[in-house]
């Protein structure tokens, strides 16, 4: 009963014309930027951060939303279409849906897409409305210990996860802690780092190392890629799956659902790895696995319920204990304490017009998604022949006018810049930036619990062991990194042995 007034609250407060307007802005630009190759959600949210000071908290985190969400519905349509994801997430998709669509159904797989996208973006709120409130109760639970320990695991867990070496993922990770090191520290107040720079006093702006690093960063290795973009739209005939066809999407868009819906909470998951992995399901238990890639449907159901499910649920653990499992959330975080909001467990108990806002538009978000998407496939399509020499100086104007308005100096300009250049080398060193992202944002969070534990304990360090939740906890962390490290130690001990015989 309680869920269902917090509904009414959360519908409530979406269903006036300036938030619905604000939905229908973000989903609306979500599926645009997830149209367009080498933009992304990250991008658009970083450019719009600094535009999100003058709005209300609540218009302000639902148009948010609706651009990351809304940005896994996008990159479908041309993946399907002219075998271009638009979105990372959308790779998956090509392999059978344009394959489908060669063999004249394509409408059929944009159909299947949109269903799915929609039925998983409709449980996943809902299991965002169940599952969230007891975790905050949980969470009111956590002392400094307990909330030091939670961002260790999460961070060693986005690092198991990350694409490459896992050497690598830490080196990035390291960095991006002693990156959210410089400024004020939270205690003394003494400046660190600041090499006598006055406008390093409150550190970086984390929409600067975001837009420069996934913006600049992006834009400058696709100025590499010289080959233009040829391709042949496929024709559109019937938007409807057969009954034949729903029998046969229901259970991988169930399965790539709660798979998705899974691995979106986890640090590190999100829609990439959702997809990924319901396609890997759906192969492995299917009865005929040599259809895949040659234009199976559940190739198309599965991964697209479940990219957009892990979006949506990666909102869990960022609302509710104030970490990001993703950079897009970690941008959301930012917008949040923009706004004068602690991200954390009392997010539902003082702003529970905001959580619950959020949700409800999660439901209005989808519904707009699911008839906007397919009358304007032709338009989407049209939009992706834009050449990119002038699409990326409009990107570029936009980011600058963004990081500028941050605090009106041109520092953040030139951070921006720096950290452009930066995210460029890291991708050609084959470096994931994710883990950077997420230490640079939880290092002070995490630097902050630690001291307030040890004034608590006086200083005995024991005090991180001694709790149980914080001891299991590290646990979990040293688990998952010897489990990613040890395999490669054995490789590199058994290929130096080879050497020596």
């Amino acid at each position: 009963m309680e869920l269902v007034s917090n509904l009414s609250l959360g519908f409530a407060t979406v269903l006036t014309p300036e938030n619905l307007m604000f939905s229908f802005f973000g989903v609306l630009l979500g599926t645009l930027i997830g149209v367009l190759p080498g933009l992304g959600p990250l991008v658009a949210i970083a450019v719009l951060l600094p535009f999100t000071f003058g709005l209300d908290p609540v218009s302000s985190m639902i148009m948010l939303a609706g651009i990351f969400y809304g940005a896994q519905y996008g990159g479908s349509t041309t993946a399907i279409l002219i075998n271009l994801p638009g979105e990372p997430s959308s790779i998956v998709t090509t392999l059978d849906g344009h394959e489908m669509a060669k063999r004249g159904e394509a409408g059929k797989a944009l159909a299947t897409a949109a269903i799915g996208s929609f039925f998983a973006g409709c449980v996943a709120t809902v299991l965002i409305g169940v599952f969230a409130p007891p975790l905050a109760e949980l969470a009111f639970k956590f002392g400094p210990a307990e909330y030091f320990s939670l961002m260790v695991c999460g961070l060693i867990v986005s690092v198991v996860l990350a694409h490459g070496s896992v050497l690598k993922a830490i080196g990035m990770m390291v960095l991006g802690l002693l990156l959210g090191l410089i400024g004020a520290d939270e205690i003394t107040g003494l400046q660190r780092l600041t090499l006598g720079v006055p406008e390093l006093s409150d550190g970086f702006a984390i929409a600067a190392i975001a837009m420069g690093i996934f913006g600049l960063g992006e834009i400058i290795r696709n100025l590499e890629e010289t080959n233009r973009r040829d391709f042949s739209v496929a024709k559109i005939t019937s938007l409807m799956p057969t009954r034949h066809d729903m029998k046969l999407i229901f259970a991988p868009m169930v399965r790539g659902t709660l798979l998705g819906s899974f691995l979106g909470v986890l640090p590190g998951g999100g829609a990439l790895l959702a997809s990924f992995s319901a396609y890997a399901l759906e192969k492995k238990i299917a009865p005929n696995p040599d259809a895949f890639g040659k234009g199976a449907i559940q190739g198309v159901a599965a991964p697209e319920a479940a990219n957009n499910a892990g979006a949506q649920t990666s909102f869990i653990p960022m609302l509710t204990l104030g970490i990001p499992s993703n950079p897009v959330m970690a941008l959301m975080i930012s917008a949040l304490i923009i706004q004068g909001i602690e991200p954390g467990p009392a997010v539902i108990s003082d702003h529970p017009e905001l959580f619950w806002g959020i949700i409800a538009s999660m439901w209005i978000g989808n519904l707009m998604l699911l008839v906007l998407n397919l009358p304007l496939v032709g338009l989407w399509v049209k939009l992706v022949s834009i050449p990119y020499k002038i699409l990326f100086p409009i990107v570029i104007v936009f980011a600058c006018v963004g990081v500028f308005s941050i605090n009106n100096t041109a520092f953040a300009v030139f951070t921006m810049a720096g950290f452009g250049v930066f995210g460029y080398i890291v991708k050609k060193l084959e470096c994931e930036p994710t883990p950077l992202i997420l230490g640079f944002i939880l290092g002070p969070m995490m630097e902050g619990h630690m001291q307030r534990a040890l004034l608590i304990s006086r200083g005995d360090i024991s005090v991180f062991v001694r709790e149980p939740i914080s001891a299991g906890l590290l646990v979990v962390a040293a688990v998952a990194l010897a489990a990613a490290i040890l395999p490669a130690v054995r490789n590199t001990r058994k290929v130096a042995l080879a050497e020596d015989e």
